[in-house]
């Protein structure tokens, strides 16, 4: 999971800690941190998220499938993300790179990147917030294909 910037807050912090040892039960998982754009107050928008996709762009390699968290993504109940899930680990064979983005989303060169786009919601959270929201989910999905009993129907 690629992240532009630290995580702020602490409770934030710790709920994703839980969920990343969590999820290293099911598989390899890690977090990296794109250190945030320096001088972020000069830029607008358009330049902030053209200098952000390239310190993206520097951590995607060819072969990994790029799932970027956007508001204007495609929705999938638990379930249908825990198949999509399922599905990909058992036929593509490449890396799946979620990756967060700033607040004002992705440059034009990361969404062309882009494998899928993905919504957790219709409502808008921070994209600080997203972070943990998202972990939870992955993590809910491995539970589902492994029958496990963290989610009820």
């Amino acid at each position: 999971m690629l992240l532009l910037g630290k995580t702020d807050m602490p409770y934030l912090t710790e709920g994703m800690n839980i969920y990343e040892k969590r999820l290293k039960r099911y598989i390899s998982f890690q977090i990296e941190v794109i250190p945030a754009v320096k001088k972020q107050k000069s830029l607008s928008e358009d330049e902030l998220k053209i200098k952000e996709g390239g310190l993206i762009m520097k951590k995607i390699v060819s072969s990994d499938f790029v799932i970027l968290l956007d508001e204007k993504g495609r929705e999938y109940s638990s379930v249908q993300f825990a198949e999509f899930i399922e599905r990909h680990l058992a036929l593509s064979g490449k890396d799946l790179v979620f990756v967060v983005g700033g607040p004002y989303g992705f440059s034009k060169d990361i969404y062309n990147r882009a494998n899928l786009k993905i919504s957790l919601s219709q409502l808008t959270f921070s994209h600080q917030m997203v972070r943990l929201i998202f972990m939870e989910q992955l993590y809910r999905a491995f539970t589902i294909m492994k029958g496990e009993p963290y989610h009820h129907n």
